[in-house]
């Protein structure tokens, strides 16, 4: 008997011959936030950052290709990831970490726009980490350290004035691109010419969190006009698809009509938070109603997410391998803000969570996820492991959380991200919006709309076409 157990313990301790990990009790939270602390601690085992000799990876994971799988924007999606499990299951232990990553990457002007990453900079790329920053501000995240001299609101409001000047985007008045925000930050990058939906969903998304989480319905109206937008350029059609973007020397009529998850799920965020503001306004709804039905339709075949533009052909790089994460946790935050859609996008959303529990039976320990979580898609190695497929399904059961959350905080709820209305400088002659005082804020519902001469000559674009 005790020989029995000797080699049992002896097969178990061989690498690969661990348990899967755990499905949770999907209908107990308290379970689900047990399955979700292992994902991230195995996701926490692809991240250098903190290790004695990496000091040059803080904040970021392992590359860009070739020195390594990750681009600069997944680590801030990475942290995004972790600030929504902090928030749902109240495990501060990565607090230090998230922080110290957020304040190395914000850059020398306070702006996400670090200078050793300029000569790949996208507008996408620096919205990411913008986004992980809102998510900070909404969820009263620990503020920087004093002597960073960082607000999480400020850093927010620097990267959305930059998207919103001139140099960044279409200024062309006879150009049926003319006001779209390009996909690259710099002219010199390549790509600089392609107008694509995730740089405007972004851009698109902090406007409406901005709006909701200051009260200045300037930054409203600028989501308003790049949803719009999105519209006139067929990006978004009439049945709710969200195709992938167009170039400039295209005249954008070339509309690449790939449809990947993220370009949906930023929007229907963004939407929720319009719905949000706007008390719940009936154009908002249709068109928050319009994309989930449609997003539930394309990427979740048989209740399971499914990346269908590049997953079963095996085409799917390691970008594209992270974006089911994005599309569970977003969708689900627009749940909070839009309880209508909770019926219908829960019921899915679990099965969905369980087929990524299920595919979490690979690496060293037995546990480590993998990105196909359907039948469907053979093409990529069943024991591929990454940071991405970790994000995931932590997103997966995150999501799954969210049934229960309350709405993120805004200024007058109890949010203590100050702010900078004004930041923003890496590009010259920045306009700032006035910053909300304590009167505005008492006045629950009174906007603010004081935009300085400047700034509005740098947006003139929201008024062409």
């Amino acid at each position: 008997m005790r020989l029995s157990r000797w080699i049992a313990a002896g097969i178990l301790s061989l690498p690969g011959a661990f348990a899967a990990l755990s499905a949770p009790d999907f209908t107990n939270k308290d379970s689900i936030s047990q399955t979700a602390a292992e994902v991230a601690k195995d996701l926490l085992s692809f991240y250098k950052g903190e290790d004695p000799g990496w000091v040059f990876a803080i904040g970021i994971l392992p590359g860009p290709p070739p020195d390594g799988d990750y681009f600069w924007w997944i680590g801030g999606a990475m942290w995004g990831t972790l600030l929504d499990y902090r928030r749902q299951t109240g495990d501060t232990q990565y607090d230090k970490i998230i922080t110290r990553a957020l304040v190395e990457q914000s850059g020398e002007k306070k702006d996400f726009m670090p200078a050793n990453w300029t000569a790949t900079m996208g507008n996408d790329d620096q919205g990411f980490w913008a986004m992980t920053a809102m998510l900070a501000a909404e969820t009263n995240f620990p503020p920087p350290p004093a002597e960073a001299n960082l607000d999480w609101l400020a850093l927010v409001q620097a990267v959305f004035n930059e998207q919103t000047m001139l140099e960044r985007r279409v200024n062309i008045p006879n150009s049926n691109c003319n006001g779209g925000l390009r996909w690259q930050a710099f002219s010199i990058n390549n790509g600089f010419d392609y107008i694509n939906t995730i740089s405007n969903g972004i851009y698109f998304n902090l406007g409406a969190r901005l709006a909701r989480y200051t009260g200045n319905d300037t930054y409203a109206e600028y989501a308003e006009k790049t949803y719009e937008l999105l519209e006139r350029l067929k990006y978004i059609d009439e049945e709710g698809n969200v195709h992938d973007g167009a170039h400039l020397p295209e005249n954008c009529l070339d509309v690449n009509k790939l449809q990947f998850s993220y370009n949906a799920a930023v929007m229907i965020q963004g939407a929720a938070y319009m719905y949000d503001i706007t008390n719940q306004s009936q154009k908002w709804k249709g068109r928050l109603d319009l994309l989930v039905d449609r997003s539930l339709s394309v990427f979740f075949p048989g209740g399971i997410a499914y990346e269908y533009a590049c997953e079963g052909v095996g085409s799917c790089n390691v970008d594209m391998r992270s974006f089911k994460g994005y599309l569970h946790r977003w969708v689900s935050q627009a749940t909070v803000l839009a309880p209508h859609l909770k019926d219908r996008v829960m019921t899915v959303f679990e099965s969905s969570a369980r087929a990524g529990v299920a595919a979490c039976n690979r690496g060293d320990n037995g546990q480590l996820c993998g990105f196909e979580w359907t039948q469907n898609g053979g093409a990529q190695s069943p024991k591929q492991t990454s940071a991405v497929h970790q994000m995931n399904v932590l997103g997966a059961l995150t999501g799954l959380m969210m049934k229960e959350a309350e709405p993120p905080v805004t200024n007058a709820t109890g949010g203590t991200s100050k702010g900078d209305a004004g930041g923003g400088n890496s590009l010259p002659n920045l306009r700032a919006m006035r910053e909300i005082t304590a009167a505005d804020r008492a006045g629950a519902g009174i906007l603010t709309s004081l935009v300085l001469a400047g700034f509005l000559g740098s947006c003139v674009w929201i008024s062409l076409n």
